[in-house]
């Protein structure tokens, strides 16, 4: 049961529904599977298919439906870690993105959109990539119908999607306005980097869906009425991480703005609203080469590159960051005050309290390499 003095600001009202939550029914819990892979060659799609199979095969989850998948480049294409790549440390593997994308062709996916909001700019997906040093075009063409999009922004498009959380009883939000794209699919996929994060302690598949939110409407230049395209720029700090204002007055508003400014409390429970008003249907975790320390070159401390050889996926995303977790060296079922949840709240146990899913090891099934044998600790 949640005790409130692991919660500081938590008030009465919020103490005593997440407590209710924790006796109802146990959240849900699915497999996950864990493969060695040591790089992005020749291994990666094997790996990757054998992981996929592992969890029922990509066929009955994709074939003949149109798939968006959420990848993560968090930070501005110029911006490295000293001398490592962005695909090395802080950005999903632009191989891993497209064998994906590849196997979901073979597996019958009508229709695959890459989707992602670049970071302060307007600019197409595709001219993004390329300023990251990236050619969008393997990606474009590896499978039938695949199409990339910039969710900051609508362009043809009239209108956002709204996606609730259910009952409308969010921590910080009842609902988030996010691109069509997250609303015309059947298949949701979050590809994420295995990370830590300064503040939400570790960044994975729930994580990672946060740059969903468009910065028209969640970002720090957002209109206050309409979302615009001169909106398109900043980030969110603001209005998501200090809630000093709220986002664009068409989109849902803040439950309760007396709960606490601070980032820590607030992004964590930001992140579980956003998980359960739009759900995960597959998590790919990308732990071949990343980064320890935090989630991009801008975090101050010891940043390092680091080679887990480790990837990771699941059709739960609190099951699938749990034991990503375990793999990083973490207990998922920590709370605030423990590792790697020091001084923020725990983004699995907010997930679970919404009922999203389990973050609890001995409810889930684990297919192919043991955690005993993938565990690669981020802080040695």
């Amino acid at each position: 049961m949640p005790d409130r003095t692991t919660c500081p600001g938590l008030s009465r009202r919020r103490f005593l529904t997440a407590a209710a939550a924790s006796l109802r029914a146990p959240a849900p819990a699915s497999p996950v599977s864990i493969a060695r892979c040591l790089d992005y060659g020749p291994a990666l799609s094997p790996a990757l298919k054998t992981i996929f199979d592992q969890l029922g095969g990509l066929s009955r989850l994709v074939a003949g439906k149109t798939v968006s998948i959420k990848i993560n480049l968090t930070g501005p294409p110029s911006m490295r870690m000293g001398t490592t790549p962005a695909e090395y440390a802080h950005y999903t593997h632009p191989a891993i993105i497209g064998a994906t994308v590849r196997l979901m062709g073979e597996a019958g996916a009508r229709r695959i959109r890459i989707l992602e909001g670049c970071f302060s700019t307007p600019d197409p997906l595709p001219e993004f990539m390329l300023d990251a040093g990236w050619d969008p075009m393997p990606l474009l063409n590896a499978a039938p119908a695949v199409e990339m999009v910039n969710t900051n922004l609508l362009g043809a498009r009239r209108r956002y999607a709204r996606f609730n959380v259910p009952s409308g009883k969010g921590f910080i939000f009842p609902g988030f306005d996010l691109h069509p794209a997250y609303e015309e699919c059947d298949v949701l996929v979050s590809i994420a980097k295995l990370k830590e994060h300064a503040t939400c302690g570790i960044t994975l598949a729930m994580k990672n869906m946060f740059g969903a939110t468009p910065i028209t409407i969640y970002g720090d230049a957002a209109a206050k009425d309409e979302p615009t395209d001169a909106g398109c720029r900043g980030g969110r700090g603001s209005i998501m991480h200090g809630g000093l204002r709220g986002p664009c007055r068409s989109a849902p508003q803040e439950l309760d703005r007396n709960t606490p400014r601070d980032d820590k409390y607030r992004m964590p429970r930001i992140v579980a609203d956003i998980a359960a008003a739009r759900p995960i249907h597959l998590s790919i975790l990308d732990g071949i080469a990343t980064m320890a320390g935090g989630e991009g070159p801008w975090i101050r401390g010891p940043l390092k590159a680091v080679r887990p050889g480790i990837l990771v996926a699941g059709l739960n995303p609190v099951c699938t960051d749990a034991v990503g977790a375990a793999v990083m060296g973490f207990d998922p079922m920590a709370a605030r005050g423990s590792a790697p949840f020091e001084d923020c709240d725990s983004t699995l146990l907010l997930a679970e309290q919404h009922g999203v899913g389990s973050r609890d090891l001995s409810r889930i099934e684990i297919a192919g390499l043991p955690i005993s044998q993938a565990v690669f600790r981020f802080r040695s």
